[in-house]
This record gives C-alpha cells, structure tokens and sequence, in this order.
C-alpha cells in the first residue's frame, strides 16, 4: 500500500489526546502504519548512559491529516546550451 505521508512532511493530528497539534513527521512504519511526528506524544525515556531523555512516540497513521510536504531536497536544473557551444559542435 502507498502512504501519502512521508518523512519531513507537515501533518496535524485529528483526532485523541494531541488534537490539533502540528508537526513534522520524524518517521513512517509502513509494515505497521505507524508513524512518528515531532512534538507529539513525546514520553519519557530512561537510559543508563545518557539518563531521562524525551522522546516522540509512534502512533497511528488514520489519526493524521496532510498539511505541507516536505521542501525538495535539490530540484535538478537542466543546463542550456550556450550558443556559442552549440557553433561550435557544428563546425
């Protein structure tokens, strides 16, 4: 199944405890529908060498709305042929 939601995208949540809030998707469980958005459902996790971290944990995929997709990360640019380059091959 294809997912219209991908990582960097802009969603806001519809629907539970965190209605209404906004943010940028951090990652996408496709096998799960899972995904995990920036700011929303943050927990508190403990490790023993870095100590009390906050984390976003994941949550459904049907509870989000697409919002803004993400900025391109490089749009490639045709070059055009200058017309002296073009005599050139010409001759």
């Amino acid at each position: 199944m294809k997912l219209k939601i991908k990582k960097g995208d802009t969603v806001e949540v519809i629907s539970g405890a965190e209605k209404g809030k906004k943010g940028t998707v951090l990652g996408v469980d496709k096998k799960n529908l899972k995904i995990r958005v920036q700011g929303v459902r943050v927990q508190t996790h403990f490790d023993k060498k870095e100590g009390i971290l906050k984390k976003e944990g994941v949550f459904d995929y049907s509870k989000v709305k697409f919002v803004q997709a993400a900025a391109a990360k490089g749009a490639k640019k045709k070059k055009k042929a200058s017309a002296s380059a073009a005599a050139s091959k010409e001759s």
